[in-house]
């Protein structure tokens, strides 16, 4: 649009008067045409710092920052290297430590988006194993707060989704690559999220229980027992069910349970009934 055709609005036009209303539309008029015509002039643009670093000097600022735990930096700069030099193995190291840079940060789709263009691109890459195994710490405790850094919260206590995903990531590497360094801490972490996936499931079960939905809370039980049987939580999965079926009159299914659990769990202390509740417990 060139200078000449720049016209204002008519319904604007016609609400210009003479006075001190003129001279304040003519004021207003004069300054929204420099900040059209003037642009970007107004608010020069800074210099940019990385402009004339190499790839490898960019890799070690990004790197420096995010030891020192400036994640927010490291990011910054690791998406520049990427960007500027996408071809060669800084590039693909810049992807996997921006990932983890992420997941320090907070960043957490940004960290599996990240993990998983790795994956994608460099599916033969000697250290694809390491990307899934970020991808799976990075929903190890993805919805755990920033209160889980000074106490431990119970897993089973939050919602399920993010256990699931760090499992179907930690499952994966070790189909895959069952040498990796990674396997036997994906192994053991995945043993961890199937113990708490179970808990979550029979905790569930209790809430609808506690509420008089028998119901949702058999079916809530018998999720737990079919899909996480040899868990510690089974035991009381089996407790909710006999509970439960006993709510509903179904005689014939609270004894088999009855029976399955004594002979799963000849110990149990729900054979002789709930146990108490500790004095200083009130929920």
């Amino acid at each position: 649009m060139s200078y000449s055709s720049f016209r204002l609005p008519p319904e604007l036009l016609n609400r210009t008067r003479c006075g001190v209303g003129a001279r304040l539309f003519a004021w207003l008029a004069a300054f929204v045409a420099v900040l059209v015509f003037g642009g970007c002039s107004l608010f020069p643009e800074l210099p940019d710092k990385n402009a004339n670093l190499t790839a490898e000097q960019l890799y070690k600022k990004a790197h420096d920052s995010m030891m020192e735990g400036n994640y927010t930096q490291a990011v910054k700069d690791f998406d520049t290297l990427e960007a500027r030099y996408p071809y060669g193995r800084y590039a693909q190291q810049a992807i996997l430590e921006g990932a983890y840079s992420s997941y320090r940060g907070g960043e957490t789709a940004t960290a599996v988006a990240a993990c998983d263009r790795f994956i994608r691109t460099f599916p033969n890459h000697p250290s694809v194993d390491y990307a899934y195994y970020l991808k799976g710490l990075v929903t190890f405790r993805e919805d755990q707060g920033l209160l889980g850094y000074v106490y431990e919260a119970d897993p089973a206590d939050r919602e399920p989704k993010g256990m699931r995903e760090s499992f179907a990531a930690f499952k994966e590497l070790v189909a895959k690559y069952p040498d990796s360094r990674y396997a036997q801490d994906a192994t053991d972490r995945m043993k961890y999220l199937t113990n708490a996936l179970a808990r979550y499931e029979v905790n569930v079960a209790r809430y609808y229980y506690n509420r008089g939905a028998y119901v949702a809370a058999v079916n809530r039980a018998q999720a737990a027992l079919l899909g996480y049987p040899r868990t510690p939580a089974a035991e009381s999965a089996l407790d909710v069910l006999i509970q439960s079926y006993n709510k509903l009159g179904l005689v014939q299914l609270r004894d088999d349970s009855q029976r399955i659990l004594e002979k799963t769990f000849p110990n149990s202390v729900y054979i002789a009934g709930p146990a108490s509740k500790p004095w200083w417990k009130f929920w």
